[in-house]
């Protein structure tokens, strides 16, 4: 598998931990047998589709790579443009693996919504109660409050403590249930339920409050509440920095220089429950269907995750965004889908889905954008996101 020699340092444009809180060839769209027969209304949808994401990955600083699974019932349609991997020119595959940022937040949301529907968490259950060993001031911080990122945490992964130990070896190998620690000598940043701060933080505690209300680790309810369930082969947590192959490779754009390949820059460790997962896009298909469709959790504990706060996820989704728990509503003038985004050196990621499951996007850039580095690139992803958006709405 190649990989970066760990002596050479890949060129990122912020310092490490400040990312992970912050030759171009056209692919044909995909379609079912026997979609030849679509309207030819649909098939110029398609292209013109196809067309913006050429023109995002040939526009200055836009990803290498691009690829988009619109599902509509039975029918799946697949946009791609540009390579899986530059030295090759390799197209992308929906199965191709990924580093699928943020958007891990919903799968550490869909295991602590599925222990409340057991009886096994509660939304009101607090650090105090679950973590007592984490600090005495975080104790009144409810699960609910982290879910919906108004808990009020420090993110650890803004922590100089945490961005020296990263800076001097991008693959050191975290404690993962010890990155809390970078952060126990600060205080809250606001009192709990007060406002909305996204915080990577806030997804550690969840995953550890899970833990100790099942006594099974994080990695082992994924597979048994989540992976299992809805049928993900090729969804995993690593702790190191290598990408199960095929994968598709995120780099680094900085024009005018030639992309430089970030895949394996940082290992899964110092992130974890809050953006460590590897995918594919078929797999990503799959859970936002079950996830946002509700097939995970009774309609009660439904209704208590969209329970929606002012508050957009990171980098912000497409339309007006809100927050829920571990999911947003994303209001695009055609209508509304709910999901997650996500972005990580050399990946950004949108995952929704309609309410009852029914139609989903996965939309996959291999590179990372976002408001701190790249905010022009990310109005523009934002603009395509929501057209894509409305072609999965359209009827």
């Amino acid at each position: 598998m190649p990989s970066s020699p760990p002596s050479r340092r890949p060129r990122l444009r912020l310092p490490l931990a400040a990312l992970l809180a912050a030759a171009c060839l056209t692919g044909a769209v995909s379609v079912p047998a026997g979609a030849d027969s679509a309207a030819p209304a649909d098939r110029d949808r398609d292209r013109a589709l196809r067309r913006q994401l050429d023109e995002l990955v040939r526009g200055p600083g836009g990803p290498p790579g691009a690829i988009a699974v619109l599902r509509r019932g039975g029918d799946v349609r697949v946009v791609r443009a540009g390579v899986a991997d530059v030295e090759s020119g390799r197209p992308i595959s929906t199965g191709d693996h990924m580093r699928i940022a943020s958007t891990a937040k919903a799968f550490s949301g869909a295991v602590a919504l599925r222990l409340v529907d057991r009886g096994a968490l509660r939304l009101g259950d607090t650090i105090g109660r679950r973590l007592p060993s984490l600090p005495r001031k975080w104790h009144a911080v409810t699960l609910r409050q982290l879910l919906n990122h108004t808990s009020g945490l420090p993110d650890y992964t803004r922590s100089p403590a945490f961005a020296k130990v990263l800076t001097a070896d991008p693959h050191h190998r975290f404690d993962s249930r010890r990155l809390l620690d970078y952060v126990a000598g600060d205080p809250l940043l606001f009192r709990p339920g007060s406002r909305y701060a996204y915080s990577n933080s806030d997804n550690i505690a969840v995953a550890l409050m899970a833990e100790a209300a099942t006594g099974r680790r994080y990695e082992e309810l994924l597979r048994g509440l989540i992976y299992r369930p809805l049928g993900l082969r090729e969804t995993s947590l690593p702790q190191g920095y290598r990408m199960p192959e095929p994968y598709m490779h995120g780099y680094d754009v900085t024009p005018p220089g030639p992309p430089e390949d970030v895949s394996e820059a940082l290992g899964a460790s110092g992130v974890w429950a809050s953006g460590g997962i590897v995918s594919t896009p078929a797999d990503m298909t799959r859970f936002v269907s079950g996830y946002a469709g509700g097939a995970l959790v009774s309609p009660a504990t439904l209704r208590e995750q969209r329970r929606w706060v002012d508050g957009a996820s990171e980098p912000a989704g497409p339309g007006r965004n809100a927050a829920g728990a571990a999911i947003f509503r994303y209001t695009t003038r055609c209508g509304v889908v709910l999901g997650h985004t996500g972005n990580f050196p050399g990946y950004t990621q949108l995952i929704a889905a309609t309410a009852d499951g029914r139609r989903s996007l996965t939309f996959s850039l291999t590179t990372q954008v976002n408001k701190e580095t790249t905010p022009d690139l990310l109005e523009r992803v934002r603009a395509v996101e929501e057209n894509f958006v409305c072609a999965l709405l359209r009827d």
